[in-house]
């Protein structure tokens, strides 16, 4: 295992913080990385598969697409594109909303659904990605809600 020091040959820092972030925004993008090798190989991205997910927490329920950005992990995704690329596949069905001819309601497919069943039965390939016992999994995340906390008071915006 290399130290962050290490991966990015850097030796100093200018401070324990500067160093911690340093390190979680290179350990996200090292992650994202390793998430689009897996899921390249069911011909999706990362964000297809949040969207497939957020759709199946929704099944047999509709959604927007509108409300399916907000449920994303990367709330800078283009909606629209993404599911237009999902529906060609043939992993989500739109539907235009009956109360709002102007927008879309968004089902999983029969097939989204078996594909997340076959991802589901790999998932722990990538949970074993960070290589951390179930007590350290649960400290790292409740480390990164506390950080979130703090950056997201009233006082900082």
């Amino acid at each position: 295992m290399k130290s962050i020091e290490e991966a990015i040959q850097q030796k100093k820092f200018r401070s324990v913080y500067q160093k911690a972030v340093i390190n979680l925004i290179y350990t996200a993008n090292w992650l994202q990385n390793k998430h689009q090798s897996f899921f390249k190989a069911y011909g999706i991205t990362g964000q297809q598969f949040n969207i497939l997910r957020v759709l199946r927490g929704q099944h047999p329920e509709r959604i927007s697409a509108t409300e399916i950005k907000c449920r994303m992990l990367d709330q800078n995704s283009d909606v629209s594109r993404l599911l237009d690329r999902l529906e060609a596949k043939g992993l989500i069905v739109r539907r235009t909303c009956e109360r709002d001819k102007r927008a879309a309601d968004v089902f999983i497919s029969q097939r989204g659904m078996e594909l997340l069943r076959e991802l589901d039965k790999k998932e722990k390939e990538i949970e074993r990605l960070l290589a951390l016992t179930e007590q350290e999994a649960t400290a790292l995340s409740d480390l990164l809600d506390k950080a979130r906390a703090i950056s997201d008071s009233p006082a900082d915006h």
